[in-house]
């Protein structure tokens, strides 16, 4: 994701309102953001589809490593071998 201009990137809703469509189109051509105020004060956050999709993976990958952080911490692993017999069990043939 681009980072946001200041000084073409943040519009109040009325301005949006009346250029909704060019607006979309600038976000979806420039990959930045488009922060829309109300009354003064940030409001609302526009994404291009694809690149709200990206932040999504980038931060269920976080998450996870963050969970494998914590699973080392409290020492919730196993060999290489371990994780073999395990997965060798559950898929055995009944």
């Amino acid at each position: 994701m681009e980072r946001i201009e200041l000084d073409k990137d943040i519009m109040p809703i009325s301005e949006f309102r009346a250029n909704a469509t060019g607006l979309i189109n600038q976000v979806n051509r420039t990959k930045r953001p488009l922060v829309i105020t109300q009354h003064g004060k940030s409001s609302a956050v526009l994404l291009d589809v694809k690149e709200y999709e990206a932040l999504l993976e980038r931060l269920e990958l976080l998450t996870d490593i963050a969970e494998a952080e914590e699973d080392i911490k409290k020492k919730r692993v196993y060999t290489t071998d371990k994780v073999k017999e395990i997965m060798l069990r559950k898929n055995k043939p009944r």
